[in-house]
């Protein structure tokens, strides 16, 4: 390791073919690693278009969910191993942006916005660029240092995996024992429902980040594994009807999360002014 550094902090006196030398050098494993899980959470979301290609819509939107739980751990992996990397990083958003950007708004396209054919592209198209946008700001904001520290209790906009899940409300509901139909008569309600989601994805709505959860308490640890355990089962019984609770649920959270980074906004700015 210190003979690495050594040739590093020496480059400018290296010969071109010991530099070549130096550009393959190993690289540890716990860096590769959360790079091969973000290669796998894009292979669900391609393999999602895939199958909305062919009309597969359940399968799908199991790709995708798959892409979003492959996801949430890549970095969680990535700070565990301590094996973070700018590379990793541009990676992890070029993939986001084809799992939960791309992919929903072509399964969506394909599902029923077709029906309204030049709208319901645009939807899809709008779904995708506010995407791209809330990562390109999210990757911005995240280099700020002056940053107050509870801001990482929230996004800024709603994050592009909690969107993916969520703007697919409309077809869990039509996959679920519901059967919402996907017809004509009802693809502008679906499309004005895109655009709600990509609208809060764009915005600077604050919503609850979840990242800073801590461990773990020893008395919580059984009622826990029981609750996700549960959970799991019923997500394998009845995936479409608990997708369709979990992102109502969801989008009721956002009024509680404004609401909450409002009073630390007030807390912060109490402290910062000056005393009458």
């Amino acid at each position: 390791m210190n003979d690495e550094k050594s040739f590093e902090g020496s480059d400018a006196t290296l010969s071109p073919l010991e530099r070549r030398r130096l550009r393959f050098r190993r690289i540890p494993i716990r860096v590769v690693l959360p790079n091969l899980v973000t290669l796998l959470a894009l292979s669900m979301g391609l393999t999602a278009i895939r199958y909305a290609v062919e009309g597969k819509f359940e399968t799908a939107v199991l790709a995708v969910m798959a892409a979003a739980v492959l996801d949430g751990l890549d970095g969680r992996l990535a700070r565990a191993l301590k094996g973070t990397s700018r590379f990793g990083a541009e990676l992890d958003s070029l993939a986001d942006f084809v799992d939960f950007g791309v992919a929903p708004a072509l399964l969506l396209y394909f599902w029923s916005l077709h029906e309204i054919k030049n709208f319901g592209w645009f939807a899809a198209l709008a779904f995708a660029i506010a995407c791209a946008l809330r990562l390109a700001r999210f990757n911005v904001m995240s280099e700020d240092p002056a940053r107050p520290a509870w801001h990482s209790d929230f996004f800024v906009g709603m994050p592009s995996p909690a969107g993916a899940v969520t703007v697919l409300l409309p077809l869990y509901l039509h996959l679920s024992v519901l059967e919402l139909p996907a017809s004509r008569a009802f693809a502008p309600f679906y499309i004005l429902y895109v655009l709600m989601i990509a609208f809060l994805m764009a915005s600077r709505i604050p919503h609850f980040s979840g990242k800073r959860v801590g461990r773990v308490p020893r008395d919580l640890i059984i009622p826990l594994l029981f609750g996700g355990g549960v959970l799991l089962l019923l997500l394998a019984i009845y995936p479409m009807e608990i997708l369709i609770a979990l992102s109502l649920a969801y989008l009721a959270l956002i009024p509680f999360g404004l609401r909450r980074y409002n009073a630390l906004a007030r807390q912060e700015e109490a402290k910062v002014a000056p005393p009458a």
